[in-house]
């Protein structure tokens, strides 16, 4: 548990984490006051999606509500651009009632999160709130940059509290019947999988930081297509580091190769299998749902940088 952050504390975390802050209105002062039981202690960050398109609008009916619902409905609103809109500070009316058993979690940083099964317990006092302006129809796409942006807003919170990426939750994961934030070919449990996964490293790092990337390696030109000739003085080890594999997997791929012993000019299959990039993704994310690294990632594919396109190709290591 721990004290809300004052509003000068947020945008000083914010900014330092890297964050391109918008600052809407009166946003310092702008609250629920309080209703319900107030606002705090607080335990965690919550995920939503907006149901919405256009920032003007959606940032709009975040600050000020609409009929049945006063403003705000959150603290900030995460843009398709990568910006972060902050609306309001203080008890903001968008988490509702949830279980007590997934604040407990909450609390204690499980990995895991139990279902949501009763609504008795008022989250607009424990959380804070981001809404992601998107659709929810499971096709609207989430950019690249609102996605860093997302994690980047989550990751400074976190740091600020002394929280671990597991303080990041999905508006599914904490009331029965809500499905966000849900993305193209993902559910909310996978979005925020992807997010976790990307505020952990962000809090690896100081804050603002990027881990540096090792220092290039030379290496013979690739062979693509799942398959490597042996250049001479290449090893069994070599190999493996290049394509983002194990030594193992590269002999279990290969029954003829007996202990480490490879000859020039001997074609190695390598254990790999290909995603196609869709829009709005990124390594972090293919990495993590591939239950591997995006240095593996970078390897495998002979990136220098973070940077994919849509309908690219990228070889998965196994």
């Amino acid at each position: 548990m721990a004290t809300p952050l004052t509003a000068k504390a947020m945008l000083t975390a914010l900014t330092e984490e890297g964050v391109n802050v918008i600052e809407v209105g009166s946003w310092r002062t702008h609250n629920r006051g309080t209703r319900g039981t107030g606002w705090g202690p607080v335990n965690g960050v919550m995920i939503h999606h907006t149901v919405t398109s256009g920032t003007d609008a959606s940032v709009r009916i975040c600050r000020d509500g609409y009929a049945g619902l006063p403003g705000p409905l959150c603290h900030a609103v995460a843009a398709k651009d990568g910006g972060i809109h902050l609306v309001g500070h203080g008890r903001a009316n968008h988490a509702g009632n949830g279980d007590p058993d997934v604040l407990a979690a909450v609390i204690r940083e499980d990995e895991t999160l139990p279902p949501p099964r009763v609504a008795t317990t008022d989250g607009n006092s424990r959380f804070y709130g981001l809404e992601a302006i998107n659709l929810g129809d499971g096709k609207d796409p989430w950019p690249a940059a609102q996605l860093e942006a997302i994690a980047r807003y989550a990751a400074a919170i976190c740091r600020a509290h002394g929280w671990n990426q597991y303080s990041v939750i999905g508006h599914a994961q904490w009331q029965r019947g809500k499905i966000d934030p849900r993305g193209p070919g993902k559910n909310a449990g996978a979005m925020i999988r992807d997010i976790q996964a990307r505020v952990g490293a962000l809090l690896a790092e100081p804050a603002g930081g990027r881990p540096k990337p090792p220092p290039p390696k030379p290496k013979p030109p690739a062979t693509g297509g799942g398959a490597h000739t042996v250049a001479r003085g290449e090893t069994l080890w070599s190999i493996a580091q290049r394509h983002g594999v194990t030594v193992a997997q590269l002999r279990a791929a290969n029954p003829a190769v007996k202990g480490d012993v490879i000859h020039p000019g001997q074609r190695l299959t390598i254990p790999t299998t290909t995603y196609t990039v869709r829009r709005g993704d990124t390594l972090w994310g293919i990495a993590s749902s591939h239950r591997t690294t995006v240095a593996a990632l970078r390897q495998a594919n002979s990136l220098r940088g973070d940077t994919i396109h849509p309908g690219q190709t990228l070889r998965i290591p196994r």
